[in-house]
């Protein structure tokens, strides 16, 4: 799959996600001596679905390294890296990983800098990897973008494309003082993007609009962003409906006045998130709009996420506990047309049948 934008012929190429990933870790090493790659398969030779391939051997054992399971005592050695100037990268290939480094997360990097004045700074990149495949069942499922972006302290991200890595991980690691959580979907890896040297994104570590319209306005976030393309694709053709797409990008500093501005142009919205609804990012969407005037909503919000309930192991369950492209498709006809629009939905059954297949690691 090859997710395009309008970028110049001359200024543009093709590159995996993954791809991107070993790419800017690799510039940014070979830039800064002071980075480091830490995690559990960092130095395998699937390195992270691709990301950190060949790292090991290019930059050696001190710079790029395994780590035992004990993910709230290596997240300590991290963080304490961090504050004597070192910028550790630190790879969690679940997401569920992280909730066993909780306290060094939330209770010590997200607030060091707040304890002491701004004297300490604790610079650092975790990567969670998320989403679905095979079967990962309940404790390997999980999308806690919320639950991160609760904290203040701790910036959150979730590139959905190969452009938004490129745009936003080199600022990160060379600007951002504190603790970045970004959140890498798994079913983006293998999937190919059209990406330019130079992005026409002012402020990349913020929301933007990806697909202008202005009939309905869906804020999603992560592989939902892509999700959320074909499906405004799939309405324009079907029923003639024009879709504002907005990638919410940063979950932490979202750009609220661009989501307001959107959907008071349209009236009409549709949130898409990778994870639960409840306490979630979609109620954080909503809250924002209605702070400022809830009488732009012509009428309630469609929101689509996981199921309320862990995740199934089964493929046949699992199907139906994640969002597919019938329901994102339905939900934007309905706020533009009615529960009763009649137009013909899309037959897919799940979203993992359209992108390619997991591949390990695990």
């Amino acid at each position: 799959m090859n997710a395009s934008s309008s970028i110049p012929a001359s200024d543009a190429r093709v590159v995996s996600y993954a791809q991107v990933l070993l790419e800017t870790m690799d510039s940014t090493m070979a830039e800064h001596s002071n980075v480091f790659l830490m995690g559990q398969g960092v130095d395998d030779f699937k390195g992270i679905f691709g990301s950190t391939t060949g790292l090991a051997a290019k930059y050696g054992s001190d710079r790029v390294f395994d780590v035992p399971l004990m993910e709230e005592g290596m997240t300590g050695i991290a963080l304490g890296a961090a504050l004597v100037g070192d910028y550790p990268v630190m790879t969690h290939i679940r997401a569920d990983f992280a909730f066993l480094a909780m306290n060094q997360i939330v209770n010590l990097a997200s607030k060091y800098s707040y304890m002491f004045g701004g004297i300490m700074r604790c610079p650092m990149l975790i990567r969670l990897v998320v989403g679905r495949s095979w079967g990962q069942g309940a404790q390997h499922s999980q999308s806690p973008q919320a639950t991160f972006a609760h904290y203040p302290g701790l910036t959150v991200v979730m590139p959905s494309s190969s452009q938004s890595i490129l745009d936003m991980y080199p600022k990160i690691i060379n600007r951002c003082p504190g603790p970045v959580i970004s959140i890498e979907h798994r079913l983006l890896y293998n999937l190919d993007f059209t990406v330019a040297k130079q992005s026409a994104r002012g402020d990349s570590l913020t929301s933007y609009v990806l697909r202008p319209g202005r009939d309905v306005t869906v804020v999603a976030t992560s592989i939902m962003v892509l999700e959320a393309m074909r499906a405004a694709s799939y309405a324009a053709e079907r029923a003639g409906v024009d879709v504002e797409v907005i990638d919410l990008n940063s979950i932490s500093h979202p750009d609220w006045d661009l989501v307001f501005n959107s959907v008071r142009k349209t009236g009409r919205l549709v949130i898409a998130d990778t994870s639960w609804l409840e306490y979630g990012v979609a109620g954080e969407v909503v809250r924002q709009i209605v702070l400022r005037d809830p009488s732009v909503l012509k009428q309630p919000p469609s929101m689509l996420g996981m199921a309320p309930a862990p995740c199934p192991t089964a493929k046949s369950l699992e199907d139906l506990y994640y969002p597919s492209q019938h329901d994102t498709v339905n939900g934007i006809l309905v706020q533009a047309l009615g529960p009763d629009h009649g137009v013909e939905l899309p037959s897919e059954a799940s979203m993992a049948d359209v992108y390619k297949r997991f591949r390990g690691p695990f």
